[in-house]
């Protein structure tokens, strides 16, 4: 979902003047959590879809489903992560909340509007940011936020100051007056979250937000991610990094071929995926083979090796208590460890379980 500078944001906005009273959204924040509406306890879902159908091509030439009968809600005040493979359908959702672009059949209410039918006024209520970075590199950082809120229809004043508490939130104030060309790709990917803010939507849609970024820079935006929500914008994203959406979601959706399969928590998708885990990490790889012969009897299903990482894991069905005879088991054969533990299905395991599939590349 690739877009380039100022276009990813004035598709989205050039209808973003106040609704029936005509006023212009021009609210003079002091910090970005004031400049954004809170959801109300007990509102209706943020994102809902029902029976939502996408079909690119012909049936002579060959029919692409990407959306088949999605059912899907995004509750509000959370974060909601879309996860599934390659060609899921994750995008093609995401365009069309954007309403970049419209459905076959089926309904889908964003913030209570009817998409389809009123893509203009769900225009007002959202933010995007694509895969990749939609910035302009001859401007500052700050220049390009004020840029994006007069396309808001912010007045100039209002335009600076909503600039200057989205730099705040994204942690870019000592860079703000540099031009981005001279930018890290991590600050060209908060400065294109803060684009997507200044306009103060209540739904904020990430495609993929830390695509392509180091460790560091990623845990730094999630942090402004957690930020945002805290000061009361709902978030849907969808990501290839299921440790991602483990650290930042409040309830998943993992779909595949264009239907949701399951939904949750985190922790609830995780006791779908059945057993407790016994992981051991042993110190010499030659004990590998033996460590998995001895847990064997313990699991319920066979254990997986990982000889680079001298690891052998174990669904059990009586977690602790099987993780006190392996103790013993292993104690007695005086095999030295570098580590052994019980742990919870990892989301990857959930998502291998569900689909067939490994993580999303």
């Amino acid at each position: 979902m690739a877009h380039r500078g100022a276009r990813c944001h004035r598709s989205l906005i050039s209808s973003q003047r106040s609704s029936e009273s005509g006023q212009l959204l021009t609210g003079l924040p002091g910090t970005l959590g004031r400049m954004t509406p809170r959801a109300a306890p007990n509102s209706a879902p943020t994102i809902e879809a029902h029976g939502l159908t996408k079909h690119y091509g012909s049936e002579r030439k060959g029919m692409v489903h990407a959306l088949a009968g999605l059912d899907l809600v995004a509750p509000a005040g959370k974060v909601t992560a879309i996860l599934g493979p390659n060609g899921a359908g994750k995008t093609t959702f995401v365009k069309a909340v954007a309403t970049l672009l419209r459905p076959d059949a089926g309904s889908l209410t964003v913030a209570g509007i009817d998409a389809i039918a009123h893509p203009e006024q769900v225009r007002r209520v959202i933010g995007l940011a694509g895969q990749n970075a939609a910035v302009e590199p001859a401007l500052t950082g700050r220049e390009n936020l004020v840029m994006v809120a007069r396309l808001f229809g912010h007045t100039a004043p209002a335009a600076k100051a909503a600039a200057a508490a989205v730099l705040a939130e994204i942690h870019l104030e000592d860079d703000a007056d540099r031009p981005v060309k001279g930018y890290s790709g991590g600050m060209r990917r908060r400065l294109d979250l803060g684009a997507s803010l200044v306009g103060s939507p209540r739904i904020l849609l990430l495609d993929e937000p830390t695509t392509g970024l180091d460790p560091r820079t990623r845990i730094e935006l999630w942090e402004s991610i957690r930020s945002l929500v805290a000061g009361g914008t709902d978030v849907m994203l969808t990501t290839q990094y299921l440790e991602e959406a483990d650290q930042l979601a409040d309830h998943i959706v993992i779909i595949d071929h264009g239907r949701a399969i399951a939904t949750g928590t985190p922790t609830e998708l995780k006791s779908q995926a059945g057993r407790d885990v016994v992981e051991v990490r042993v110190q010499h790889g030659h004990d590998l083979a033996t460590v998995a012969e001895m847990l064997a009897p313990l699991g319920t299903e066979t254990p997986h090796l990982d000889e680079p990482a001298r690891r052998v894991a174990v669904p059990v069905a009586e977690g602790t208590a099987s993780l006190a005879v392996a103790v013993r088991l292993i104690s007695e054969r005086g095999i030295e460890l570098d580590d052994i533990g019980l742990r919870r299905p990892t989301l990857d395991e959930v998502f291998l379980a569900l689909t067939g599939t490994g993580a999303p590349e």
